[in-house]
């Protein structure tokens, strides 16, 4: 493994493609799903230069202690200051939670319900890791400025997820 990434200086395809294997080389044989998403977060955020890069993880407070279902709890991220905690069917993440489906967002203030955990975000795209059929965490990125996500991004990012969750992104 490379300690530096492959930058390439090209289209928003061209830096998925190269960064993609760098992905799979870096969690192969990896069990730690948070070490795992540290270092995913950390070469999307700097191949991309996102706003804030991360992930939410499937879990739920009752009496003080963790059980799986209600909550997307803050996970490794790369960027400022973020929520804590999203209820399930709330917000951007939280509908991608719910439905199990990638949520892309053009303008975050015409989404229904957005949470704005910075008023520095703009647009965003979040977008379900699945294990054995369930949503166990998200990954959740945001751009400064309006638009920035589309179809590429959603077809790279989702197999970003299959790395991270059911297995192999081909």
């Amino acid at each position: 493994m490379s300690e530096n990434l492959e930058i390439v200086n090209g289209t928003k395809e061209e830096k998925y493609a190269a960064l993609l294997p760098q992905i799979e080389s870096v969690v192969e044989g990896e069990t730690d799903m948070i070490a795992n998403m540290a270092n995913v977060a950390s070469m999307i955020h700097e191949t991309f230069g996102f706003w804030w890069t991360g992930f939410y993880r499937v879990g739920s407070v009752s009496e003080g202690k963790y059980v799986a279902g209600e909550y997307l709890i803050l996970g490794p991220f790369q960027g400022p200051l973020a929520c804590m905690r999203i209820k399930k069917g709330k917000g951007v993440c939280g509908t991608a939670f719910a439905t199990g489906e990638t949520q892309v967002v053009p303008d975050v203030d015409k989404f229904p319900g957005h949470i704005a955990c910075s008023s520095a975000s703009r647009s965003e795209i979040v977008v379900p890791l699945m294990r054995n059929g369930e949503v166990f965490a998200v990954l959740d990125i945001d751009s400064a400025e309006l638009a920035t996500f589309d179809e590429v991004d959603k077809q790279w990012l989702e197999r970003v997820a299959k790395v991270l969750g059911d297995g192999n992104a081909n």
